[in-house]
């Protein structure tokens, strides 16, 4: 049997973050989950997941600042990094800073439904 892939969940919605834990579960993945930018980064560097899925405008830090942290660390250069959030692409020099940092793909919240975030993973990680 194949070792599940894990995949942390940086979201500070509590209603999304579950759905999406929820959903990796469903299909064998090994999800983790913080609630704010701080604790991901924390978690991450700890436990190494295969992706991660990171909001931007989180509480205690935000997700560029949490993006920039995991690529400082060796392991976190390599990482896929998938943003999930609700500003546009024209919005903000978050997304430019998120661009920068070479996250591995940009999805924005309402855009999107739960199965296709899945598939975006599953392609990533060529499952």
């Amino acid at each position: 049997m194949p070792t599940q892939k894990t995949i942390l969940v940086i979201e500070d919605e509590k209603s999304l973050r579950g759905a999406l834990v929820d959903i990796l579960s469903i299909k064998n993945f090994r999800p983790l989950q913080a609630n704010n930018g701080k604790d991901g980064v924390r978690i991450a560097l700890k436990e190494h997941p295969e992706l991660i899925l990171l909001d931007l405008i989180m509480p205690d830090m935000d997700g560029t600042t949490a993006l920039k942290k995991i690529r400082k660390d060796v392991w976190g250069k390599k990482v896929p990094i998938i943003i999930l959030t609700n500003l546009s692409v024209t919005n903000e020099q978050f997304v430019a800073d998120a661009l920068t940092h070479k996250s591995t793909s940009y999805l924005i919240k309402s855009d999107w439904k739960l199965h296709d975030i899945v598939k975006k993973i599953e392609g990533i990680l060529k499952k």
